[in-house]
């Protein structure tokens, strides 16, 4: 419901203010930059080692590059912004703009914490039914599962965001980093309050729903591997589950300390929620390719031989060669 004191009038641009206060901003804009182009660097990599390798169109790296695609989304969505005001000094953006970022920024996070859910039941699958594994989780119903939850995503946040295109707006001036569901509400002619109600109850189903339940996979995990004999076994099964585990803090984190500091009653400024939405926004992207370029072994010895120029020769040519100099 608008205001009765203020003026509703037409906006066709926003103006990024988040910035405004602080000292270095070029010396902030040159780390966003360099960790935005980590993360295009990092993820790219990996797209390009699973996509070129037939022998990684499994299951596990399918899941790897569906959370590859949303991180180069997800981070894209905000971080060009962000350096266009930092570096160029680019403070406008257009309403259209601004409101599609908003769409794909809330897409990404929906769709990695989707993506996190699915990969914890690869795991669980693989731990807990491993005779069965291959037969239950194949390639095709993988494919159909990131399908569904980008389905899913564009759908919910589509509802989301025809909020935003649906209220007035008094004022062209965003108070944050970037453009998101938050910022763009607070810029608009109404009581902000109601119009929250939507998206909390949103966030309620990844942090007390897939977080808890991500949570409880990882338990059941921790508690074969005790049952472990092998060390051998139980070694690379704690090493491919910390994997995943770095990711999924690296991304939750941020949220629970939210989430936590607002039910103890702390009241965040305006800096330190940006701070927090910075931090949110970039280091899972750029934390989840390095983690999986350097803890899964097939990736990291693909690498291995593209840097040190090893020829790798396929298996069926290489028992030809050893018959051929027997």
């Amino acid at each position: 419901m608008a205001n009765e004191n203020v003026t509703v009038k037409n906006v066709d641009s926003f103006i990024i203010t988040g910035f405004d206060h602080l000292q270095n901003q070029k010396l902030l804009g040159f780390l966003i930059l360099i960790t935005y182009m980590l993360i295009l660097l990092g993820n790219s990599i990996n797209l390009c080692i699973i996509l070129t390798d037939r022998h990684l169109h499994k299951p596990m790296y399918i899941l790897i590059c569906n959370l590859a695609v949303v991180d180069i989304m997800y981070s894209s969505t905000c971080s060009t912004t962000m350096i266009s005001v930092l570096l160029a000094e680019i403070k406008t953006v257009s309403y259209y703009s601004c409101f599609s970022r908003t769409y794909l920024y809330h897409l990404g996070d929906f769709t990695e914490c989707m993506a996190l859910t699915l990969m914890a039941i690869d795991r669980l699958v693989a731990v807990r039914l491993p005779l069965r594994y291959h037969s239950i989780v194949t390639n095709s119903r993988i494919l159909l599962l990131i399908c569904v939850t980008w389905i899913a995503g564009f759908a919910v946040i589509g509802f989301l965001t025809s909020v935003l295109d649906r209220v007035p707006y008094c004022q062209p001036v965003i108070k944050y980093v970037f453009c998101e569901y938050a910022s763009m509400i607070r810029a608009a002619c109404v009581n902000p309050e109601p119009y929250f109600f939507l998206p909390v109850m949103l966030s309620l189903w990844p942090m007390c729903g897939q977080f808890p339940f991500i949570v409880c996979t990882y338990a059941v995990l921790a508690y074969s591997v005790t049952k472990l004999s092998n060390n051998s076994g139980r070694k690379q099964m704690i090493n491919t589950c910390s994997s995943h585990l770095i990711v999924l803090l690296s991304f939750y984190a941020p949220k629970l300390l939210t989430s936590l500091l607002t039910r103890i009653g702390v009241m965040l400024n305006l800096t330190e929620r940006n701070a927090i939405l910075i931090v949110a926004s970039i280091v899972p992207p750029l934390i989840n390719p390095t983690v999986y370029c350097t803890r899964t072994k097939e990736i990291r010895k693909r690498l291995a031989d593209l840097f040190l120029h090893k020829k790798i020769v396929p298996n069926n040519l290489k028992s030809i060669s050893l018959a051929l100099s027997s």
